[in-house]
């Protein structure tokens, strides 16, 4: 029956919320297995053996939001701050470019150092000295005028994780002045603008269960964006969940490959968590079914002291200068780089 499942989440785009748990309930390494083979064929199919890069600018470490499970939340008094002048992001662009990166992720805290105008400008600047490039943003929570303004500036792409698609569960890894109807009016917004749009979740993150993941799965069969960021949940030493339990590689895994049958063309990576909890865990992911890789272009002093979770990956392959090895690693599991923009299909 199970089997049946992933064959009608590839012909339908979706389940139901019971076949979404029974699916999750079945996960065992025969099944795990057959549903990377789906996902890999289907991922071929709409990309062949390409694999896009973005180069991630981690523009600030600041943040006014206290989510219990980030080494960057606003109460944690031991983080290093920093913030990157418009100056430095730009040369970290001019940087990027003659490296191949044709995608420009700037990615922060939600730093209100950063005025909207600031960024918009920001964006402007990169896309006229870059005309061939995207760039995607993730900062977070914003009202309706900011990203409206980012978008007219011409940001193609905004990536906002809902995190968890439950309610209660939300409750339970944010502080009371957060709340899922606002992340979820934040992505309803970009949608309603047009950007290439982005959500996803941590796997094994504190209190989730098989119903909170059947939700999340839900919710994306039904949401349909064009990009799905997951990862393992990793523990910062310096937060509330300083013990928990890290997630599951291999059910991250499972849930790549069940993203790739549902959402066929989504742009799917394979994260820096799930390379950072396993020496070959960015190929894996790209087994299983991601077609996107992230490497960090940000200034080395910056990327020490961007850090969400414990070990978190920033050099070797992972970083920018690494990228000879990432193209190495890529090319051993029948994959290639590809140097273009890696936009969604249908955008």
């Amino acid at each position: 029956m199970s089997r049946e499942l992933l064959i009608k989440l590839r012909e339908q785009g979706g389940l139901s919320r019971p076949e979404f748990r029974q699916l999750l309930a079945a996960h065992e390494p025969g099944l795990q297995a057959e549903a990377a083979a789906l996902a890999t064929a289907l991922r071929e199919q709409h990309y062949g053996n390409r694999v896009f890069i973005r180069g991630l600018l981690e523009i600030s470490n600041y943040c006014r939001q206290d989510c219990f499970y980030c080494g960057i939340r606003c109460s944690n008094r031991k983080v290093q701050r920093y913030r990157l002048s418009p100056e430095q992001i730009l040369e970290c662009c001019e940087m990027g470019y003659p490296l191949g990166f044709r995608t420009f992720v700037l990615q922060s805290g939600e730093d209100p150092g950063y005025s909207d105008e600031l960024i918009s400008d920001l964006v402007r600047e990169i896309k006229l000295r870059h005309p061939d490039c995207a760039v995607t943003l993730s900062l977070g929570e914003k009202n309706f005028s900011a990203y409206k303004a980012f978008r007219e500036a011409g940001a193609d792409r905004y990536l906002l994780r809902h995190e968890t698609a439950d309610a209660a569960h939300f409750g339970r890894l944010h502080p009371l002045k957060q709340s899922l109807q606002n992340r979820m009016r934040c992505l309803q917004d970009l949608r309603s603008l047009g950007y290439q749009v982005g959500s996803g979740f941590m796997v094994g993150s504190p209190f989730q269960s098989p119903q909170t993941l059947a939700e999340d799965l839900y919710f994306l069969s039904e949401f349909k964006p064009e990009m799905v960021g997951i990862g393992p949940f990793l523990p910062h030493r310096d937060t509330v969940f300083a013990n928990a339990k890290p997630g599951d590689m291999n059910l991250t895994l499972f849930l790549l490959s069940i993203l790739r049958l549902m959402l066929p063309k989504v742009l799917l990576p394979a994260t820096t968590a799930l390379g950072s909890i396993a020496p070959e865990g960015r190929e894996k992911g790209v087994l299983a079914g991601a077609n996107v890789i992230m490497p960090n272009l940000s200034p080395p002093e910056a990327r020490d002291k961007y850090m969400i979770y414990n070990n978190k990956l920033r050099t070797g392959a992972e970083g920018a200068e690494g990228l000879r090895l990432l193209a190495e690693k890529m090319r051993a599991i029948g994959c290639e780089i590809a140097v273009d923009r890696g936009d969604y299909p249908d955008a």
